[in-house]
């Protein structure tokens, strides 16, 4: 069994390797090939090293090569994994500071910043997917790119491979938490999810059947436990927000029903700090210094301040569950087919589902609740907005999109920071007439 790791030279691939080497009896890879692209060469030398240190240190059976010849890489490739971030650092940096300059939120899987990385991205996976199908036509693309959500269903609309699940890791943390407040095993604990990625609430928490989330909100009132992963800094919800809502919220709600205080926490942050983005690269200069030390052969604590922590337990369960046909659950981003039915059915939600060796199986949700119902409908169509304009390379179809999108929602500001981000990336959107 092969599995290729698109992105392999990112920070993040000692996680899913960890993963890998922890699911060999369940999940017994043979091969794992890193692949990346020119401009990552060293750092997927250097990842690829501690790879290999790490396997060794375990002792398990696993060929592992590394390279820039994706087409190679794919040939007998069982599951296929999407990790990659195009422009690197430096464009998300451009994502979160030129919105962030208008008095607007910046960030890099929402508002202005996530609409581009969007735009980067699409095609960049399209055609990733195009090699696939022609090359290991059975393969699984579990995806991990961001925005997840969108970048999904971008492949499964108008991708020739249509083997694709989307993956986050916000519902594991959302469950490992919920089970902290509940004092019970994460394995016993289940959250109902409806919605969108990273535009998911939770329904309901269910212990043996048992519906506790009034528990888990109460918790969240007195602020006790926080749901939110390194990269994002909770502010907290208020008990009548919680109450009215009867619902549990994700950390990156707080974009938009915290919108001013999160806008002037984050300016604070821009202005003392730099941005997200900036301080990530001081984390990622560390990291990748720590990774080139020859005795460590094993993923490093630090790796868990990057903000992707779990991500490992969510892709390779996730593999592992398809392998094995374990008809388990597991919250991911599929095909809605009718599990919500405000949704279309080739819509791409983030819902539980049961995992068979033939895919994801969304559980039936039924309606959205009316207090979540306009502002999820909303971001849908804001989404395939922004998944029309990745591939058309249209600027007025670029423009609605900002228009649309709840972090803008202003058609002046809407066209000055679309115009100062298709200048500022030009070099990553060929589909634009620039």
């Amino acid at each position: 069994m092969k599995v290729v790791i698109i992105g392999g030279g990112s920070s993040y691939t000692p996680e899913i390797i960890e993963g890998l080497i922890l699911r060999q009896d369940e999940f017994p890879v043979d091969f794992i090939t890193l692949v990346d692209i020119e401009s990552g060469k060293e750092k997927l030398e250097i990842v690829g090293q501690l790879a290999k240190r790490m396997i060794e240190k375990a002792g398990v059976s696993i060929e592992l090569s590394w390279t820039l010849d994706r087409r190679e890489a794919l040939n007998r490739a069982d599951f296929v994994s999407t990790q990659i971030r195009v422009g690197g650092l430096k464009a998300r940096e451009k994502d979160e500071r030129i919105p962030l300059s208008h008095g607007l939120i910046g960030q890099e899987t929402n508002g202005a910043g996530g609409i581009f990385k969007a735009f980067r991205t699409i095609p960049v996976l399209l055609d990733l997917a195009k090699d696939v199908s022609e090359i290991c036509p059975d393969a699984w693309i579990i995806n991990f790119t961001n925005p997840a959500g969108i970048v999904t269903e971008a492949l499964l609309k108008h991708g020739m491979h249509k083997k694709v699940i989307g993956v986050c890791n916000i519902p594991y943390n959302m469950t490992q938490s919920a089970a902290e407040i509940l004092k019970e095993d994460p394995n016993n604990v289940r959250i109902e999810f409806i919605g969108m990625n990273h535009f998911v609430f939770g329904s309901k928490v269910l212990v043996n059947g048992e519906d506790k989330l009034s528990k888990v909100i109460e918790a969240l009132v007195n602020q006790s436990v926080d749901f939110s992963p390194a990269n994002i800094v909770s502010s907290g919800w208020s008990e009548t927000f919680l109450e009215a809502m009867n619902m549990l919220p994700n950390p990156y709600h707080q974009y938009y029903y915290q919108k001013e205080s999160t806008l002037k926490k984050d300016l604070k942050a821009y202005q003392d700090n730099g941005t997200r983005a900036e301080q990530v690269q001081v984390i990622e200069e560390e990291l990748f210094n720590e990774y080139k030390n020859p005795q460590l052969d094993i993923k490093p604590e630090a790796l868990e301040k990057r903000g992707g922590a779990y991500y490992s337990d969510v892709a390779c369960s996730l593999m592992s569950s398809i392998y094995n046909n374990s008809q388990n659950i597991m919250t991911v981003n599929t095909l809605n087919n009718g599990a919500i039915v405000d949704f279309a059915e080739d819509a791409v939600i983030e819902v539980n589902c049961l995992i068979t060796k033939e895919g994801p199986v969304p559980l039936t949700v039924g309606r959205l609740p009316q207090q979540i119902k306009a502002d999820i409908l909303m971001m849908k169509a804001f989404e395939e907005q922004v998944i029309k304009t990745s591939i058309s390379g249209d600027y007025r179809d670029a423009y609605l999109a900002f228009v649309m999108n709840p972090l803008i929602k202003d058609e002046k500001k809407a066209k000055v920071i679309l115009d100062e981000l298709l200048n500022a990336h030009k070099q990553y959107l060929p589909q634009f007439d620039l």
